[in-house]
């Protein structure tokens, strides 16, 4: 029956050439996913402006972590129930308002609202949950795993363009002007939202029994596979997330300029271009569950070398690069997995619930990172804390069943 769910709504959804396609993916999650993975560059400026502390300006930008995990799985349901189009056009707007407005904050209430309600609500309803679904929703199926990994990359080479340009803006407008001008920026990807408008998931599904999205949820979350694959993310936000708020401090602390924050977080991007091509094509040819524990374990060991060598430039960029490789290459394999066990049908809503275990690991790296340097000084007790998850993560997909899961009879909800 999955099978039938997946394959039935392609034909009726794809409207555009599957290349336009994910270049309006690609291209959303470009904008999006850089412009918030830009804003740890803005964290110091903060701090100095507001007179907050680190732990509290941390605070806001970990709620936020947690906030765009939370909007997915709702997001996903309007987008399942009514098209995309209009959950990424409302999303966007949001991150701009959000980024134009966070300058103007000065209490860390201010500063959850701009940065953790709108910005990242808004990401989130323009986020991977919402963009995997619909991609994969509008092309064969045959092509999802390279798609995937493209649309992952369009995140990634967003990070990567989006890195220097706040950091020369910072430099050449002052960071309140930057700020603002990347929420600007945002809105270049409002035109994507009518090339990805699509349909709702129930078109050309009639022929499938319908399930409910309430009892979807719930027969996922009765799954060990679905829920093995769920802590996983978590560890994944914890790592990103951690990251994505403080490798400019972490390059900070290791006596280096404030260009090789921004060109870390860029060397982070570019090479996660990389890592998310590589493995939408590997997703094809081995087993997602195998990739996802060769991922986390490769970080890991790159934490643990990382913590044990000088902190020179070239160390750094080479860590960025290293990490960059498996910062967000886990989507792709996680998405198929979704995929895979469930169908299409309530993609989006499905790996939106992914997502937000994926960000409730996402507010602890963000938020205890910063609350771990406020008291000690350094990092190194989130370092071990990450090698240790890493480790439990490699672990924790190997009893992963990777098949299709057989549907129970629909039921009301």
């Amino acid at each position: 029956m999955a099978d039938a769910t997946a394959a039935a709504p392609v034909s009726a959804q794809r409207l555009w050439p599957v290349w336009l396609v994910l270049l309006a993916a690609a291209g959303t999650f470009a904008l999006t996913m850089g412009t918030r993975q830009s804003m740890g560059l803005f964290l110091g400026p903060l701090n100095t402006a507001t007179g907050l502390g680190l732990g509290s300006i941390s605070l806001a930008f970990a709620f936020g972590q947690l906030w765009w995990g939370i909007t997915q799985p709702f997001a996903g349901a309007m987008a399942d129930r009514l098209g995309a189009g209009r959950v990424l056009l409302l999303g966007a707007c949001l991150v701009a308002a959000g980024t134009i407005l966070t300058p103007l904050m000065t209490s860390t209430l201010g500063l959850i609202f701009a940065v953790g309600v709108l910005a990242a609500g808004g990401a989130g309803m323009a986020g991977p949950a919402v963009l995997m679904a619909t991609t994969a929703r509008m092309i064969p199926e045959s092509k999802r795993g390279l798609a995937t990994g493209i649309v992952n990359a369009g995140g990634s080479f967003g990070q990567f363009v989006m890195a220097p340009i706040a950091g020369a803006l910072i430099a050449g407008l002052g960071w309140v002007s930057a700020m603002q001008a990347m929420g600007l920026i945002v809105l270049l990807c409002l035109p994507a939202a009518w090339v990805l408008r699509g349909a709702p998931a129930a078109a050309g599904t009639a022929t499938a029994p319908k399930l409910a999205t309430g009892a979807a949820v719930r027969q996922a979350l009765g799954d060990r596979s679905f829920r093995l694959l769920a802590a996983g993310f978590f560890v994944c936000g914890f790592h990103v997330a951690f990251l994505g708020t403080h490798l400019p401090g972490i390059v900070a602390a290791c006596g280096l300029p404030l260009q090789y924050s921004a060109w870390a977080l860029a060397v982070l991007g570019l090479f996660n271009i990389v890592g998310s091509i590589a493995i939408g094509w590997a997703v094809g040819r081995w087993r997602m569950k195998s990739l996802l524990s060769l991922l986390y374990a490769t970080r890991g060991i790159a934490v643990l070398l990382f913590l044990l060598a000088p902190k020179t430039g070239p160390v750094v960029l080479l860590f960025a690069a290293v990490m960059g490789v498996t910062f967000l290459s886990t989507v792709p394999p996680t998405a198929g997995l979704v995929a895979k066990f469930f169908g299409v049908g309530h993609m989006a809503t499905l790996f939106g619930v992914v997502m937000l275990t994926h960000q409730v690991g996402g507010f602890l790296g963000a938020w205890l990172g910063g609350q771990v340097f406020q008291a000690t000084g350094s990092f190194d007790i989130v370092w071990m804390i990450d090698i240790a998850l890493a480790a439990g993560a490699a672990l924790l997909h190997l009893p992963i069943t990777e098949a299709p899961v057989v549907r129970k009879p629909a039921t009301a909800g």
